[in-house]
């Protein structure tokens, strides 16, 4: 629809003001606008939250960080700040600017931003006539008219602009200078984890930064207890914020489950979400790392927007009601009712794990080194270091592994 007036833009401010997940995936509409126009500039303007997982996405060619007091956020920025990022959008000399929402955020907040800096070429869906401050707008039918995936919406909205791609997965690199300290810290970590030749573990990340998409800690070590008696040792991961609420779930577990909430940096995570057989998590960060590094994942997801389900990769998704009182105000999402099953339970927790490890055929070990290998386009790869005491292990490419279309 407006892919003339896009031709000659090289310079793009894509926003995306939320959360890492809701940045990753708006990668792959990120990568189709890169594709279209060769030498084309991708600068990203998010969140704290959201810029920690920017500099492990290779389209972002920079990256703008403020937490804006129309999105949920921990920090209050005042008036002035505002106008001062204004101004400083306005230097950049920006071509053109796509701000990508959910469908249950206000557009308008991010149009006048871009107003004020003086970009006029803008791209995003609305669902009222925004005039000026949209100059190219999309209407927004969702939810009212159908629902999609969160990165078929965005790759949807830049389609408008003739950008197509025809990748559309998820994808991370941890940069080179970093890897190799990365690779020691996590095979350290399952070294000291117990984890074993053979024996089955997995990731569990219980914490997520709304009440409301939190599970409930009592089911989860319901189900772990289930999967220890399997066999299984469990790697907890979470915030520095969580440490003590998942601290409290390794104490109920006892030695077989390893608290390293707080201790881990984005990369270091995002490393051992690869090496994990399988991933358990609300719906949260985590899932879509996951994704992006082909970790098949069990996600117990709270009844909020439905369109967030692990993108193209293996995985089950158990559903859980959030409580009245956490409820959303938004009414429009009141009157849209997405998924509600299968239900979430501690028992279909073991048994989506059984079936994702089954899928997978491998269990990673404690002894397990992640290095990188050029040919796998610098993606994270498992391969078992000299005197191991490791055989019959064929090395493969973790990025690739189950990616089969996301179940919803």
């Amino acid at each position: 629809m407006f892919s003339e007036a896009w031709k000659s833009c090289k310079n793009i401010l894509c926003i995306r003001l939320d959360n890492m997940g809701d940045v990753l995936m708006s990668q792959p509409a990120i990568r189709a606008l890169k594709e279209g126009i060769q030498g084309r500039k991708a600068t990203l303007l998010t969140s704290g939250a959201g810029s920690s997982i920017a500099p492990f996405i290779p389209e972002v060619d920079e990256t703008i960080t403020f937490d804006v007091p129309w999105v949920k956020t921990n920090e209050i920025r005042g008036e002035q700040q505002l106008l001062a990022l204004a101004n400083e959008l306005r230097s950049r000399e920006f071509d053109a600017a796509v701000i990508f929402t959910v469908y249950s955020q206000n557009p308008l907040p991010a149009a006048m931003l871009c107003y004020l800096a003086g970009i006029r070429k803008v791209l995003g869906y609305c669902r009222e006539n925004p005039y000026q401050l949209i100059a190219q707008w999309v209407p927004d039918k969702e939810p009212l008219d159908y629902v999609i995936h969160e990165v078929e919406r965005q790759l949807r909205l830049v389609g408008m602009a003739g950008a197509k791609t025809s990748n559309t997965k998820l994808l991370l690199e941890i940069p080179k200078e970093g890897r190799q300290n990365v690779s020691d810290k996590i095979s350290d970590l399952l070294v000291s984890s117990g984890i074993r030749a053979d024996e089955p573990w997995l990731v569990l990340h219980a914490g997520v930064s709304e009440e409301k998409r939190l599970y409930p800690a009592s089911d989860y070590i319901s189900a772990c207890r289930s999967l220890i008696k399997q066999g299984y040792r469990i790697v907890l991961t979470g915030s520095g914020s969580e440490r003590d609420y998942v601290g409290e779930i390794s104490r109920q577990l006892g030695g077989v489950a390893m608290n390293a909430a707080g201790e881990l940096s984005i990369a270091e995570l995002i490393a051992l979400i690869a090496a994990a057989p399988v991933l358990v998590s609300n719906n949260t960060g985590p899932v879509h790392i996951a994704a992006a590094v082909g970790t098949p994942v069990v996600v117990l997801y709270a009844m909020t927007n439905p369109q967030h389900t692990p993108w193209q990769v293996a995985n089950q998704v158990l559903y859980f009601e959030v409580p009245s009182k956490l409820r959303t105000k938004n009414r429009l999402l009141q009157s849209f009712h997405g998924p509600s099953t299968p239900r979430a339970s501690p028992e279909g927790i073991v048994a989506a794990v059984t079936e994702l490890v089954s899928l997978s055929g491998k269990h990673l070990s404690g002894a397990t080194r992640l290095t990188w290998s050029a040919a796998a386009g610098n993606r994270v790869m498992p391969s078992i270091p000299s005197g191991s005491g490791f055989s019959g292990f064929d090395e493969y490419n973790i990025c690739s592994r189950h990616q089969h279309e996301n179940v919803k």
